[in-house]
């Protein structure tokens, strides 16, 4: 079984949506931690309160973005996991801490990139008036949100939307994607090819056998 290491910077509700799926048994990984560059944030709680270890790197605490990835690449690699999933974890990552875990390391964004990068998604949505918003799984790359993507949702945009109602929405298919996205990694299932991302087949399962 594959596992993985989390990391949060707040409440973590993209980090709820996996824990849960793992407890009904549809995402078939064990989570070695839960990290956050926050002593106060409140997922690492929930996390606690699920018997899953949780880890601080404060990034108060270093000069310097190296040297705070550098505490965290420490702090992850004590866990030793198969994939790195950010889960609202609000720390542009430094080139070598991304290319240390290239190819493990996942995001989810609230918007269908390459629209939107970086913060304020729902209100640039608002803004330029789309008809179409959503979120996207993808690899982490060295450039901001950007990355070979694994999957997106997409939902409309409502004429009577607000930031709050359309960001709501937008969550909902979060945490839809980000486990299955989770999953099919576990699974074997994504490869990288030329900067794209190929999701095989599901595998068949066998048919049951049925005694005489």
């Amino acid at each position: 079984m594959k596992s993985i290491v989390i990391l949060i910077s707040g409440r973590g509700s993209n980090m709820e949506a996996l824990l849960a799926a793992v407890a009904r048994g549809e995402l078939p990984v064990r989570v070695a931690a839960v990290i956050s560059n926050r002593p106060d944030a409140r997922g690492l709680e929930t996390a606690a309160a699920q018997g899953v270890p949780t880890a601080v790197v404060d990034h108060q605490a270093y000069a310097g973005r190296e040297a705070f990835d550098a505490a965290l690449a420490a702090c992850i690699d004590g866990y030793a996991p198969d994939l790195v999933v950010l889960a609202g974890f609000m720390r542009i990552l430094t080139e070598g801490f991304v290319r240390r875990y290239e190819g493990r390391l996942l995001n989810i964004h609230p918007s269908l990139l390459p629209a939107f990068p970086g913060l304020h998604t729902h209100r640039k949505a608002l803004e330029m008036g789309v008809r179409i918003h959503g979120c996207t799984v993808h690899f982490v790359t060295p450039a901001l949100d950007h990355g070979p993507v694994v999957v997106q949702a997409a939902v409309p945009v409502l004429d009577a939307d607000d930031e709050a109602t359309l960001a709501a929405r937008v969550l909902q298919q979060e945490h839809l994607v980000y486990p299955l996205a989770v999953r099919w990694f576990a699974e074997g299932r994504l490869s990288l090819d030329g900067g794209r991302v190929r999701l095989a087949a599901e595998r068949p399962q066998p048919a049951a056998l049925i005694s005489p």
